[in-house]
């Protein structure tokens, strides 16, 4: 499953309309009676999940970049006042 089949509109959505997107997707699939007609839905679904987990973890990354480097300068600052 690659994002690469997936379209440009949904690969550049944000995670919060990408999660949306899947919900939907979800809910079409529980309301259908036939599920064997569904296999794209599913692979859509598929290939959406694993688009939404590499964008958590990337942004989870860059938070947690953040943040260090928050705590870093906090930390500097502070043991440039114990210098003083």
């Amino acid at each position: 499953m690659n994002e690469k089949n997936l379209p440009d509109d949904i690969i550049s959505k944000s995670l919060n309309e990408l999660t949306d997107l899947a919900s939907e997707i979800i809910i079409k699939l529980e309301n259908k009676k036939d599920l064997e007609n569904s296999v794209d839905e599913y692979q859509k679904l598929l290939k959406l999940n694993s688009l939404i987990e590499k964008k958590f973890n990337k942004t989870n990354k860059e938070i947690s970049e953040y943040t260090k480097s928050k705590i870093k300068n906090i930390i500097s600052k502070k043991n440039e006042k114990k210098i003083k």
